[in-house]
């Protein structure tokens, strides 16, 4: 599918919140595929298909039938402990290190079109939004996220993205239309980033290595697994291009921290109730980050493959 543009009137833009915000093009209809355009407070599909715009200006694009729970994703809870733990800049290295890439590669142009496949609350995006804007790069950057509690408060942080309630399953995007995606430590379906990347696009995939957070799994299981490199044996329909290991350390000295770090993580499902209770006897931890950046390009023939 060529990648169409349909741009909001900038009247309604500055009446729906009050100031300028981003239009969302090329959205397709998660039901039927077909283009999706702007009416009143509304985006139609060609066959009467409708999603309303929120109120901070997103749109859900997850239909009932593609949800596997009543309310899928992070809970409204989680947002906002992830969100308290992030701003308070401890993993502020990863952002630095993916905006520090993205403005320092001359493959890229000045205007960048970016996909966030699993954003969360936006931390990350806006970060790297930010920075390469102050960098002379023009970004246009899009943000998806399972979690309608997520997507809510990422639209109240940042008025000049578009974010989306979605899957990464179906991304209800237009192809061929992104410079970048980025999935970070979330659940990639990279049929789908093929399928949205321009040709010769970037993707990258972060994830954890081995010693991440080791810290705070000895306190909350009897025995550490080994660990497991699910992306060693490459990525279909991408190239490698380069792999960063980031490693850091950095302090948490209160118990609200540090449960707000646990309930972002998965340890907070999978720990066993002693190793839980044990954590709450924990005022002072210091941890290890341990994130490899993996950078990808897409691959030529995916693209020949796609037009034929």
């Amino acid at each position: 599918m060529t990648c169409y543009l349909f741009a909001l009137s900038l009247d309604y833009t500055k009446n729906h919140v009050g100031k300028s915000v981003s239009v969302l093009n090329d959205l397709i209809c998660p039901l039927d595929n077909q283009p999706l355009v702007l009416k009143d407070r509304s985006l139609v599909c060609l066959s009467g298909h409708s999603f309303d715009l929120a109120k901070s200006g997103y749109v859900n694009l997850l239909p009932v039938q593609n949800k596997r729970s009543k309310d899928p994703g992070d809970s409204k809870e989680m947002v906002a402990s992830r969100k308290a733990f992030l701003e308070l800049g401890y993993y502020e290295p990863i952002a630095e290190s993916i905006a520090s890439y993205l403005s320092k590669n001359h493959t890229l142009g000045e205007s960048i079109r970016f996909f966030d496949a699993g954003c969360g609350e936006g931390y990350y995006l806006n970060y790297i939004k930010q920075t390469c804007s102050q960098n002379g790069k023009a970004v246009n950057a899009t943000g998806l996220d399972i979690s309608k509690w997520a997507i809510t408060a990422a639209s109240k942080s940042n008025k000049s993205i578009d974010w989306i309630v979605g899957s990464n399953a179906h991304i209800p995007t237009n192809s061929d239309c992104f410079d970048v995606v980025i999935c970070l430590f979330g659940f990639p379906v990279f049929s789908e980033f093929a399928r949205i990347l321009k040709p010769g696009g970037l993707l990258l995939m972060a994830d954890v290595g081995a010693n991440h957070l080791i810290e705070l799994r000895r306190i909350l299981y009897p025995q550490i697994h080994n660990y497991e490199d699910g992306l060693s044996k490459g990525v279909e329909e991408f190239s490698p291009i380069v792999e960063q290991e980031l490693t850091f350390t950095f302090q948490l000295t209160s118990q609200v921290d540090i449960q707000s770090l646990l309930s972002m993580t998965p340890h907070i499902h999978k720990a066993p109730y002693e190793g839980r209770k044990a954590l709450e006897q924990v005022d002072n931890l210091t941890l290890t980050a341990d994130v490899k950046l993996r950078w990808y390009t897409k691959n030529t023939e995916v693209t020949e493959n796609n037009n034929d």
